[in-house]
Parts: structure tokens; C-alpha cells; sequence
């Protein structure tokens, strides 16, 4: 008696060969639907909402993503310094004036911190 072999490599390989038929059948048919669609939609590009053509240039309401946060950050502190560093009236009609950081704070050395009356002690 003839040994009969255990596995059936012809109907391994014809799996095999099957299988790899059915996957680039499978690519092609989805590389044909792709490009309908996309040729569909090239001929479909009409805007969704027409009016919003003329206000393209309209910015979006506050607060808005900062296009350049460095710069911003410069300008911030620049301006901040400068309410620091200068001389500049609150309320003139009160006679209410600012005066620049370091002044205030020799003015405050010299003449110290305002402090509450002692209450009577009884």
C-alpha cells in the first residue's frame, strides 16, 4: 500500500490562488467606486450655504485663536510696562494720579504702611 499523504497541497494552493483573486477583485471594485465618487462629487461642489459668499472676510466673534501668540505677548507686556513705568491721571476731576511703580515704592518706604488706630485697651 502507497502512503496517501496527509495534506492536499493542490487544494491549498488553489485556495491560496483563489484568495488572492477574490482580494484584488475586491481592490478594484473599490478603486472604481472611489473614483465615481469622487467625479460625483467634483460636479456636486455648489456651496451649502450661498449667502455666506459675501461675508468670507468677516471675522468670528470674540474670544479668537491668536495667529501669533509671541507677538501678542510683547505687545501685552510692552503695555504693561508702560502703565508701570509713567505718570498718568485715574480721575482728574478727583485729583486721582498714577505714578510709576519704583516711585510708589520709595514713597510707601518712606512714609510706611497705613495702619488702623489701636482701639482703647480697657
Amino acid at each position: 500500500m502507497a502512503d496517501k499523504p496527509d495534506v492536499n497541497v493542490r487544494a491549498i494552493f488553489g485556495f491560496g490562488v483563489g484568495f488572492v483573486l477574490v482580494g484584488v477583485a475586491i481592490y478594484v471594485v473599490v478603486w472604481l467606486l472611489f473614483g465615481y465618487f469622487s467625479r460625483r462629487e467634483a460636479t456636486n461642489s455648489a456651496r451649502e450655504y450661498p449667502l455666506a459668499v459675501a461675508q468670507e472676510t468677516r471675522l468670528p466673534p470674540e474670544p479668537r485663536l491668536q495667529t501669533n501668540p509671541r507677538e501678542d505677548l510683547r505687545e501685552l507686556r510692552a503695555r504693561e510696562d508702560q502703565i508701570l513705568r509713567t505718570y498718568q491721571w485715574v480721575d482728574k476731576s478727583a485729583g486721582i494720579v498714577r505714578i510709576p511703580i519704583d516711585q510708589a515704592m520709595r514713597l510707601t518706604l518712606e512714609r510706611g504702611l497705613p495702619a488702623r488706630a489701636k482701639a482703647d485697651q480697657r
